[in-house]
């Protein structure tokens, strides 16, 4: 099953995208800030962090980049609702995926989906 870290401050856009990503078939494990998620990337695999960019205590583009140094073959998806910084994050992060607020539960889902059906179609040839 496919493991997904998601960093989100909001608790109502938390509850909303784990309760998509679950129904789909994925295994999340949700934090409310980057800090709480180091400690997890430290001790499980993840195959996917979703994370909100804009979040207190650490953002979500350190949290890629220290995720990246803890997990190297950890896939990015970033969230957010600010365009200047999704430029930012697309400049910090280049393979990682960004999706803008607002956006249909079906696209997350889509783009989560298409990540891994890439993956799985590489591993079969």
């Amino acid at each position: 099953m496919i493991k997904i870290l998601l960093a989100e401050d909001d608790e109502s856009m938390r509850a909303y995208l784990a309760r998509a990503l679950e129904r789909s078939g994925y295994h999340i494990t949700i934090v409310d800030r980057g800090t709480a998620a180091l400690p997890l990337l430290e001790r499980e695999a993840f195959d996917l962090l979703l994370t909100d960019i804009v979040m207190p205590e650490m953002d979500g583009i350190e949290l890629a980049q220290k995720a990246a140094v803890i997990q190297p073959a950890i896939r990015v998806m970033f969230i957010t609702g600010f365009a200047a910084v999704a430029l930012r994050a697309g400049a910090a992060a280049p393979n990682a995926k960004v999706l803008s607020k607002p956006f249909h539960l079906k696209d997350l889902v889509g783009e989560v989906d298409r990540l891994f059906q890439t993956e799985d179609q590489h591993s079969r040839l």
